[in-house]
């Protein structure tokens, strides 16, 4: 952990930084179902560049002891404890009894790890590291002992300096490194995480080696994870060294942090294999700071990158849907394949991701991600994720545990944020799945109540068997009128037709603005066994027209927000911890009264349906990032952007922005990190106001 702006403590934040007649055709409304998207590659900013789809490094030099040879998985409790009085004896314990009665133990989780304050501040008179008596008042060795009755594995925690992380600074291992080696081996811990603070400037790769020594010296075969947050590029130089390494800052219970990790770690793919992982830190899923759609996505794309699966949320607390996403045994699989092959990026573009990962038996994994936030159709086809040329390919979605065949097409409409996984293969039998019906929406819809909003749905069949008996449906809330303009069935489906619905929607007037549930329901029989019934989940806002004249931003209705570090503040910077903690938007020594306070990477869209002109405002670091940081403002109509500050330091003066939005239903505000990383990124949309 570092101190960071404000001396708000960050765990090491530094770089977070896809047979009928013509006449039938027509008259069921079906076409012929579109070929697999083409969409050229290009890097969605912002991120680092997408490499190619390409097979990892496999001659790097690593640790001769046979550890880690897939991704450690377990548990650690500094996400959802961090130094409170909750982390203790009784809580480790626990952790472990429900790795058994969960079931996690059999779905591969093994290392209970304790992290930073579990010691005392000082050692003791023989320089010995002393348990927090009123923490572990029996001590590692005998928290240990419990875990490996378990059949399970204890990971502990220290850092390479002086002090570890945390604002008390509990003893670090710098020049301590074979006395705490020494202990932590007769404590019977099985995993070191190594943190990176207050290490007085002695070079990283010296303080790494020493303490890999160390461990070896014991005798004990330990797991070493190195936690210096990627500032060194460990993954150039410490493959025999340790057996992962962080390639990151610090990740956070949010969707931009999590998705700024993703993008930093997924070029590493070539430096990742048995025995020296990519560690692009541990897992959010369950902590509540994201929706479950977005856990899944994190669960997957962690499980394609082959990293480390550690759970940081507080088991004890966690919910039936957090105990069904991490106890996914089908993604599991994909984490912990043989090969050890990172998933590379195959395609990027406009929110699409479509990431590959070549599996041990010649399967491939394809995980389509949608980033944007709102559903979208993804596309590849078999032979461009690597597979030989068939007649016909097996296609099991990893989330629905389900089966089907394709003639090559690999597709889904995703929901946002979301992330469908299908594990592919070349089965002689493929022909003995059902065909792989593809349901999607040109959604989500914007409804202004008490006015019919129109929506498309489709229904597409990406198999060679004939779909039957088809049909769509969609579920609104109580109250709402859906009504279906256009035929919502049909008596059978070919291999590449597909089923076009056309809705016309409507919300009560006085309905509030929000967003509402709005789920598609397709339903076909196959050629043999029973009908099939898939549900994609959707949404549908209600809107409120922007006031004519000149609205600020902060007093409109939001669609939807995110933020790198809190929440976004109304007519405030950014506090980063909860609403309303900030002061007042202060850009180069001029007091704003109202606007946005953000941190990058941010996103606000606004509903203005087509009734406002001119977007403007000033745009700037605020001040109180003490002339540090660096961030770049975006406006995007619509969908394509419409105006931009570049990159603005903490030095700046507030620097106008001015968007023509004419016809645009909707905006979204846009901050970048500045493509140096987001510490003190506290940026201000300072009189951001609508011309409408």
């Amino acid at each position: 952990m570092r101190v960071h702006f404000r001396t708000i403590p960050r765990r090491g934040h530094s770089r977070i930084v896809g047979a009928l007649s013509t006449a039938l055709l027509c008259t069921a409304g079906l076409t012929a179902l579109p070929a697999a998207a083409a969409t050229p590659t290009a890097p969605t900013p912002p991120g680092p560049a997408h490499t190619a789809h390409t097979t990892g490094t496999t001659d790097a030099p690593r640790l001769p002891d046979g550890l880690a040879t897939t991704p450690p998985m377990g548990f650690n409790n500094w996400n959802s404890t961090q130094c409170r009085a909750e982390f203790n004896e009784d809580m480790v314990k626990g952790i472990a009894d429900l790795f058994i009665d969960k079931g996690l133990k059999d779905a591969g989780y093994e290392y209970v790890n304790l992290d930073d304050c579990w010691a005392l501040p000082e050692r003791d008179a023989n320089g010995k590291l002393v348990p927090d008596p009123q923490r572990f008042p029996h001590g590692i060795k005998a928290v240990g002992d419990y875990v490996h009755s378990k059949g399970l594995k204890l990971g502990i925690y220290t850092s390479a300096g002086t002090k570890t992380c945390s604002d008390v600074g509990f003893p670090g291992a710098l020049g301590h490194e074979a006395s705490d080696a020494r202990q932590f081996a007769d404590w019977g811990v099985d995993y070191l995480k190594y943190d990176n603070c207050n290490n007085q400037g002695v070079d990283a790769k010296q303080r790494y080696r020493t303490m890999r020594d160390a461990l070896k010296a014991t005798g004990r075969p330990i797991v070493y994870s190195i936690c210096e947050w990627g500032e060194n590029e460990p993954w150039e130089w410490a493959s025999d060294v340790g057996h992962l390494w962080r390639t990151t800052g610090d990740i956070s219970d949010s969707w931009s942090s999590m998705l700024g990790i993703l993008k930093q770690n997924l070029p590493l793919a070539p430096h990742a294999g048995p025995g020296h992982w990519n560690d692009p830190d541990m897992l959010e899923v369950g902590n509540g700071g994201m929706t479950d759609t977005e856990y899944r996505s994190h669960f997957s794309l962690w499980s394609m990158m082959s990293a480390p699966l550690l759970i940081g949320s507080d088991l004890r607390k966690a919910t039936p849907q957090t105990f069904e996403i991490l106890d996914n045994k089908d993604v599991i699989a994909l984490d912990q394949d043989a090969a050890g092959k990172q998933a590379t990026v195959l395609e990027s573009a406009s929110g699409r991701w479509t990431v590959v990962k070549e599996l041990a038996n010649g399967d491939r994994a394809v995980a389509l991600f949608n980033e944007s936030d709102q559903p979208q159709r993804i596309a590849t086809t078999a032979a461009a994720a690597g597979l030989p040329q068939a007649d016909g390919y097996r296609l099991r979605d990893l989330w629905q545990h389900r089966d089907s065949h394709t003639t090559g097409t690999i597709a889904a409409t995703v929901p946002a944020h979301g992330t469908t996984v299908y594990r592919v293969s070349t089965d002689r039998r493929w022909a003995t799945y059902p065909p792989a019906v593809e349901a999607g929406t040109d959604g989500p819809p914007l409804v202004e109540a008490g006015t019919p909003a129109g929506l498309r749905t489709t229904v597409g069949n990406l198999g060679a068997t004939p779909a039957k008996d088809v049909t769509v449906a969609l579920q609104a809330p109580r109250g709402w009128r859906i009504q279906a303009t256009s035929p919502s069935k049909a008596r059978a489906l070919p291999g590449g037709r597909q089923l076009g619905t056309t809705w016309q929607i409507t919300a009560p007037a006085g309905t509030a603005a929000g967003s509402y549930p709005l789920p598609l329901t397709a339903g076909y029989r196959p050629p043999a066994g029973a009908r099939v019934v898939t549900t994609l989940p959707g949404t549908a806002h209600v809107v409120v027209p922007p006031p004519a004249g000149t609205p600020y931003a902060s007093a409109m209705s939001w669609m939807t927000s995110s933020n790198g570090w809190g929440p976004v503040e109304k007519d405030t910077s950014v506090g980063e911890r909860e609403a309303g903690d900030g002061r007042p938007l202060t850009v180069g020594g001029t007091v704003f009264a109202k606007g946005l306070g953000v941190h990058a990477p941010s996103e606000v869209t606004l509903y203005t349906g087509g009734r406002c002109r001119v977007f403007d405002a000033r745009v700037g670091i605020d001040d109180e990032s003490g002339g540090k940081g660096s961030a770049a403002f975006e406006v995007w109509a619509n969908g394509k952007r419409v105006a931009g500050s570049g990159t603005l330091t903490g030095t700046d003066a507030a620097r106008p922005v001015t968007a023509d939005i004419s016809g645009a239903r909707t905006v979204r505000l846009v901050v970048t990190d500045g493509g140096d990383g987001v510490d003190h990124d506290h940026a201000d949309w300072s009189d951001a106001k609508f011309t409408c």
